[in-house]
């Protein structure tokens, strides 16, 4: 072979394909079982942050419940202010919003600003879009039930929580609104989101299905994708591409 070395090709045998096969299956399934978890954006409750018709990747982890042993392998950590999360709702049955409140801190919202602890939050990633006027929505607490949309139970329970025109977050309570702030059922009309409900954090959009929406800002297509056909037109319109792969935040 004056120097040169053969090299020859082995194919691997039909069960150990199989298994190589089931290694992968098995990894997926307890990743999308115990790790990661598709969900879809149906509502415009946290545009802009995330759009109608966005795909995303949660970890179903980052919140939950660890002895000594799983936080060396997961990275578990306490919910904090201006974390997104998902949580059980009674309807629908799983709902995306952040985080303004912890337990035990004074709020209130005073023409649509949102102070906490006698702090005003900056919130960068709030959008204001146009809406009817409400009091309610907009200068919170009330004592007043001005709108049809408050749960009557937690009416009550809130005139028992605010003190000096301020809402006190119960032990083991957080108070959450939607991005979209004029157009997002949250906890000033249903109440505050209990601990053991949080079971997910939003991680990545891995695809996103352009929708009508009142919020979403149109994008301009990828010239690099051509237009010279009906086929690249449509499959520019098809996707908001450039959103594929985003990190939430």
């Amino acid at each position: 072979m004056s120097g040169w070395m053969k090299f020859r090709l082995q194919l691997p045998t039909l069960p150990e394909a199989f298994a190589s096969l089931m290694r992968t299956v098995v990894v997926a399934l307890f990743v999308l079982t115990f790790i990661l978890q598709p969900f879809f954006i149906p509502s415009e409750s946290m545009e802009h942050t995330l759009l109608v018709g966005d795909f995303l990747l949660f970890n179903k982890q980052v919140f939950a419940p660890a002895g000594p042993v799983e936080r060396w392998i997961l990275p578990y950590r306490q919910v904090q202010r201006g974390d997104i999360i998902v949580f059980h709702h009674s309807n629908p049955p799983l709902l995306v919003k952040r985080v303004i409140g912890l337990p035990g801190d004074h709020l209130r919202i005073r023409n649509g600003h949102v102070l906490v602890n006698d702090v005003a939050l900056k919130e960068p990633y709030v959008a204001i879009e146009p809406a009817p006027p409400n009091s309610f929505r907009d200068n919170f607490p009330s004592r007043r039930y001005t709108d049809p949309d408050i749960d009557p139970d937690w009416w009550r329970q809130m005139q028992r929580l605010i003190q000096h025109g301020e809402l006190v977050v119960p032990a083991g309570d957080y108070f959450v609104l939607g991005d979209n702030r004029n157009h997002s059922m949250d906890s000033r009309f249903w109440g505050f989101v209990p601990r053991g409900a949080i079971v997910a954090a939003p991680v990545l959009i891995y695809f996103s299905l352009r929708r009508p929406s009142t919020t979403d800002v149109q994008q301009g297509t990828d010239d690099r994708l051509g237009h010279d056909s009906q086929f690249t037109a449509r499959l520019a319109e098809f996707a908001r591409w450039n959103r594929i792969f985003r990190v939430v935040h």
